[in-house]
């Protein structure tokens, strides 16, 4: 059968366009419909007590929700407001400006001091508030006038000034596993607020719904929404009176391709990158392609991938591989050559180069420590023998006297001394390790330091 047009909020296929979209429609309208956030709202936690009322003597404290899209942070605003029958107000940093926010401290103001009704605001997105935006909200948070509850996608530490978050509960949802969005989508099937039942949902279309919504349950419903839409259309007039199955096919027909977490100027940008970095040096070429794919989908400039490889080619690939920094500096020059798509191959390569390749931080780690000898004082005068000599009254300086030229030797080493005084005989920067080409340059760098005397 056809299922009632009233189940959809577009026109498209003869919905009617004054219904709410099925994710509003399936808003949790109390804690236990809440999907995921088991610890946050565990009885006696800050938050369940904040939505509960039981703030204790001195009030509610405001709370920073930092999560990924479609965790519930506009939903547990709501619960926040109507469980202790509060007044309700949600503002939007991408529209709202200081003039509004003090407007409803105003309102919120008289209701307290009218009807002693407590007023929560909601600020969505308040990563998009300006610092002046964001001092505007400290007066009426410091006296607890309002219950501020904050949506964030972003790292607060990055995004929020520090005084507010030093007056308010930061609380950090995280994403819904397949098994609490596969359990969003039927009870979304079988809700008289949602599907109600007219229709039912093949195991491979929830898989693919479940797969393609990358925890984000917003996503889940909006997807199972549109594939319902091509359900209805498909479906066979004047058909039997069972509900209208989803299939795969109408999944996959309705969103093909998956979210990417990805935030290319927040926590996410930095959490992705050191992970693509991390898996190189790991040598799991599959994490780090993955990676690699990841930031690639997410719109990452390919340039700034390109310089990360470089770094990595030096800093954990280094000797036990040379050929490896070849590589990745061949692959930054190509990719600004000839862009994406085709840098994703180039990128690949170097990339599973890298991975592959025998580690060694040595080269990174002896610099490290002649940096820090340096910036500590150690190292005195340059020998005498190795100053520049190529002037007028070098000599009578004794500058250049007595150096031994490299190339004269019959072994190409001569044996003198090139380090300070402090430091001769008592420093060693570079120890190379035993893996990939440095186990060879391992027994040369023992016989060179025996021969120049160290």
């Amino acid at each position: 059968m056809s299922p009632p047009a009233d189940l959809f909020a577009s026109t498209e296929g003869g919905g009617d366009a004054s219904l709410p979209p099925l994710a509003v429609r399936m808003r949790p309208a109390s804690i236990e419909e809440v999907r995921g956030q088991g610890e946050i709202l565990r009885p006696g936690s800050p938050l369940r007590r904040l939505i509960e009322g039981s703030g204790g003597t001195a009030g509610p404290l405001s709370a920073i929700l930092w999560g990924p899209p479609g965790t519930g942070k506009t939903t547990l605003a709501h619960l926040v407001a109507t469980a202790a029958h509060r007044e309700f107000v949600e503002l939007s940093a991408v529209t709202a400006g200081v003039k509004d926010v003090r407007a409803v401290m105003e309102a919120a103001a008289r209701n307290r001091d009218l009807y002693d009704r407590q007023t929560v605001l909601f600020l969505d997105e308040i990563h998009r508030f300006t610092k002046a935006q964001q001092d505007a909200l400290l007066p009426g948070v410091e006296t607890r006038q309002v219950i501020l509850v904050a949506a964030t996608t972003e790292n607060p530490s990055f995004s929020v000034i520090a005084p507010l978050l030093s007056r308010s509960m930061l609380i950090t949802l995280t994403s819904l596993d397949d098994t609490q969005v596969a359990d969003v989508l039927d009870t979304a099937v079988s809700d008289p607020r949602g599907l109600d039942a007219a229709y039912a949902l093949s195991d491979e279309a929830r898989e693919h719904l479940v797969r393609i919504a990358g925890g984000d349950a917003r996503r889940a419903l909006t997807s199972l929404e549109a594939a319902a839409g091509v359900a209805q259309d498909d479906a066979p007039i004047g058909g039997d009176d069972g509900p209208v199955t989803i299939t795969l096919a109408h999944a996959e027909q309705a969103v093909a391709q998956a979210s990417v977490r990805y935030d290319k100027t927040g926590d996410q940008h930095y959490d992705v990158a050191s992970a693509f970095i991390k898996s190189m040096r790991g040598s799991d070429a599959d994490a780090a392609l993955h990676y690699l794919a990841r930031q690639l989908e997410a719109g990452e400039d390919p340039r700034f991938i390109a310089r990360r490889i470089v770094i990595a080619a030096s800093e954990d690939v280094g000797m036990g591989d040379p050929t490896a920094l070849q590589t990745a500096v061949a692959a930054m020059h190509a990719v600004a050559q000839i862009g994406m798509p085709e840098a994703r191959i180039i990128l690949a390569q170097a990339v599973v180069h890298n991975a592959l390749a025998p580690k060694s931080n040595a080269a990174y780690n002896g610099i490290n420590a002649a940096i820090a000898d340096v910036r500590g004082g150690r190292g005195g005068a340059v020998p005498a023998h190795l100053r520049g000599s190529g002037y007028a009254g070098a000599s009578r300086l004794g500058h250049g006297e007595g150096y031994v030229y490299a190339h004269d030797q019959p072994d190409g080493v001569a044996r003198q001394q090139y380090l300070p005084d402090d430091l001769h005989g008592k420093t060693a920067y570079y120890e190379p390790t035993d893996r990939g080409f440095e186990a060879r340059l391992q027994e040369r760098w023992t016989w060179l330091k025996e021969r120049l005397g160290r």
